[in-house]
């Protein structure tokens, strides 16, 4: 029998400073791009199928199947899915650190793709997501120590410097919820839906939501619609029907209202004034 016994002398674990906001894994339809929005957090993406690109700072970003993206906060950014192989991704939400690279080309976007063993990183994603949607007891301790593993194991494989960020307290139930409205704005969302998303009562999430975020989850909403909208008048030649009906809104006139309140005009005037700023 061989036998060997490997020390660890004084052994002390460096623990991270940083908290999971939330786990999804979302795959979209041909086409499909979310509207451009920022994070207080760290956003990691992890490529399962597909291409696209990220958008931010007026450069796109390919990325492919097996990319893992990261993207610091407040960093302003959409993804955007390839029309014939379309994007599927697992995304994490991690507070309180940023990457950087100082060599890296694009370390002043933000934004970093890593290639690394697509058979470790997806074991440890799944993980995550299993124990997330199990909810079992302790679920939050296994999660927090495999994020803590995948960061360890980039900063390893990339030599990322990983650096601090003060925590903004968020709510982990209204990070998602954001998330989910930047993500699914398109939709017929209800504040009943987002709460069934969310696993809360719709009380509490009004709450939570609007104590965190400033608006209430519908009148966020309803900026992020705006928000697309305008993008889609200053550079489309989409009616405002089509438009109305792109961004989520069951009615013209009830776009057109929801547009004047927080713009000040409507979308018609708002497109000949972009027209002629051009």
């Amino acid at each position: 029998m061989s036998y060997e016994l490997y020390q660890m002398d004084n052994f002390t674990a460096e623990k991270l400073p940083l908290k999971l906001l939330y786990v999804t894994h979302s795959a979209y339809d041909k086409g499909w791009h979310s509207t451009q929005h920022t994070h207080h957090f760290t956003e990691l993406f992890y490529i399962v199928k597909g291409k696209g690109s990220f958008l931010l700072k007026g450069q796109e970003i390919p990325v492919k199947e097996n990319d893992l993206v990261i993207i610091n906060p407040n960093i302003e950014h959409t993804e955007k899915s390839n029309w014939q192989d379309s994007l599927e991704y697992i995304a994490l939400g991690i507070e309180g650190l940023t990457f950087s690279l100082p060599d890296e080309e694009n370390s002043e976007l933000g934004i970093y793709t890593y290639q690394g063993d697509r058979v470790d990183i997806l074991f440890y994603l799944h993980k995550l997501l299993s124990e997330v949607q199990q909810n079992e007891n302790g679920y939050e301790i296994i999660c927090q120590n495999i994020i803590e593993i995948l960061i360890i194991k980039l900063r390893r494989d990339r030599n990322f410097t990983i650096g601090k960020v003060q925590p903004q307290k968020i709510n982990k139930s209204a990070a998602f919820i954001q998330y989910y409205i930047n993500q699914n704005y398109r939709d017929d969302i209800t504040l009943d839906k987002l709460a069934e998303a969310g696993h809360l009562n719709k009380y509490y999430l009004g709450h939570i939501f609007k104590q965190d975020i400033g608006v209430s989850p519908i009148e966020y909403l309803n900026q992020v619609r705006i928000r697309e909208a305008r993008k889609l008048l200053e550079t489309t030649n989409y009616s405002i029907a089509d438009i109305a009906a792109f961004i989520g809104f069951s009615s013209q006139s009830f776009f057109a209202q929801s547009f004047k309140r927080q713009t000040g005009t409507t979308p018609t005037r708002y497109r000949k004034e972009a027209v002629k700023s051009t």
